[in-house]
């Protein structure tokens, strides 16, 4: 998928594909491209989070512009989705370490294992946004799991985002498993600093992607 997804990338920056053209049917692409339809629609569905192309129903897929911005996840932009991320993640994971029960930290490290086990990225990604949620649930305040729970479709796209294009799923493992440790020893600092980290390497993930050679919050 990475390498369908960079052939068509490229030829929409070129301007082989100009703005306001169609792209070639799925069935012409999967000829010429040598894939399969699965393969082909996950690279077409990464081309319109990125911006470059939009999806009209019946009438196939169309290129609306040739630089990548700020790629969309659902609702929400990256460059809005990471900077509400981190007002709210962050201290987040500070009343979580002062808080938590040991039931929190069991439900968490359980949750944990099993991510480090899974090797389907569906269910890994499920699972990802399930472990955000409990974080904010450990940290005893109701409307901090409402504003996840609200940006939860938002975190599982740009979740499976990241592993798709960025091969993100076994160093957040590692990150959350620093987190994890930082909440069951009560550190306020340390799990600041864990889930400052782990934004910070989604940051940068998402801008080797979006923008290669090239650090900073997409924007």
């Amino acid at each position: 998928m990475e390498a369908v997804l960079t052939h068509l990338r490229g030829a929409i920056e070129r301007g082989e594909y100009a703005i306001g053209e169609r792209l070639p049917s799925e069935a012409e692409l999967c000829r010429t491209l040598e894939v399969s339809r699965p393969v082909l629609r996950e690279a077409l569905r990464a081309l319109q989070t990125m911006g470059l192309t939009v999806s009209r129903t019946g009438r196939g897929t169309f290129v609306v512009t040739d630089t990548v911005e700020d790629p969309t996840f659902g609702d929400y932009t990256a460059a809005h989705l990471l900077e509400v991320r981190r007002h709210v993640e962050i201290p987040v994971a500070g009343y979580a370490a002062l808080r938590r029960t040991p039931d929190d930290l069991d439900r968490l490290t359980h949750l944990l294992d099993r991510m480090e086990r899974e090797t389907d990225t569906v269910a890994w990604v499920a699972m990802d946004t399930l472990f955000h949620l409990s974080v904010a649930e450990a940290a005893q305040n109701p409307v901090f799991r409402r504003v996840i729970e609200e940006i939860r479709d938002a975190l599982a796209r740009q979740s499976a985002f990241l592993n798709d294009l960025g091969g993100r799923r076994e160093q957040s493992n590692r990150e959350h498993r620093a987190l994890v440790e930082a909440l069951a020893g009560g550190s306020e600092q340390d799990a600041v600093r864990a889930m400052s980290h782990h934004l910070d390497r989604v940051e940068t993930t998402l801008t080797d992607i979006v923008r290669p050679g090239r650090t900073g919050t997409p924007t």
